[in-house]
């Protein structure tokens, strides 16, 4: 006769030399509360098992070899269900991510430090015929899309911006230099139809220019300290 064992650690507080017909009632308990959503009643349970083993035995068998780990063997319901152990939940809560809506002036400046990178705050200014607010910056480098990349080698040695990798995975881009072209945006409806083919279009690059020198250590962090306190999640407020 085929014999069948199972072994269980040694420090169990129960003997693992069982007979027979109740390591049989196990697995079988084991496979039936495996494939169940729901609890399996007792009498369900107790039918299916081998002639003259009782449900009872089996239960506390099962109930001391899953004392303390991941799975718990439970009564619930006149019946027993295998699930999570009470102390893990919180392993499977769902991490609700709230959406944030950029204001529309923080998404012209993002695709203006896109296409035109390095760019500094003022050549964002003219781009754009307005101030840029403080707020609107401010929120693009808070969510991690742009970075101050470089000072430019003029007068006042403004700072100038770029886009990060956190952007380019954002919008699914592999590098900066597949942002949508010329013949994209005017097929979006993007681009103003009046522009023909000879005017200029910017070719996005994250390489360093001639005209850039690298952040130092005490300007790479820079912004941390113009972020003020935590937004309230609306962010069409920024300008």
């Amino acid at each position: 006769m085929e014999s069948h064992a199972i072994s269980f650690q040694a420090d169990l507080p129960f003997d693992p030399q069982v007979e027979l017909a109740k390591v049989d009632a196990l697995r079988i308990v084991e496979a039936l509360l495996l494939v169940s959503p729901e609890p399996v009643p007792a009498n369900e349970l107790q039918a299916r098992l081998p002639k003259g083993v009782d449900l009872d035995d089996v239960a506390d068998l099962l109930r001391r070899l899953y004392a303390g780990r991941g799975i718990e063997f439970v009564a619930a319901a006149d019946g027993f269900r295998l699930q999570t152990a009470r102390d893990l939940g919180y392993l499977f809560e769902a991490q609700r991510v709230e959406p944030r809506k950029l204001s529309k002036p923080a998404m012209e400046i993002l695709a203006i430090i896109a296409y035109h990178q390095p760019v500094t705050r003022a050549e964002i200014e003219a781009f754009r015929g307005v101030s840029v607010g403080k707020g609107a910056l401010d929120i693009l480098l808070e969510i991690g899309w742009v970075r101050p990349r470089g000072r430019r080698r003029t007068p006042g040695r403004p700072m100038t911006y770029g886009t990060t990798p956190a952007f380019l995975a954002h919008f699914g881009l592999p590098a900066i230099d597949q942002l949508p072209g010329r013949d994209d945006l005017r097929a979006a409806g993007l681009l103003d139809a009046r522009l023909d083919g000879q005017t200029p279009f910017p070719i996005p690059s994250d390489k360093p220019t001639a005209d850039e020198d690298p952040l130092d250590q005490e300007d790479a962090n820079f912004h941390l300290d113009f972020i003020g306190a935590k937004d309230d999640g609306n962010l069409d407020q920024a300008a």
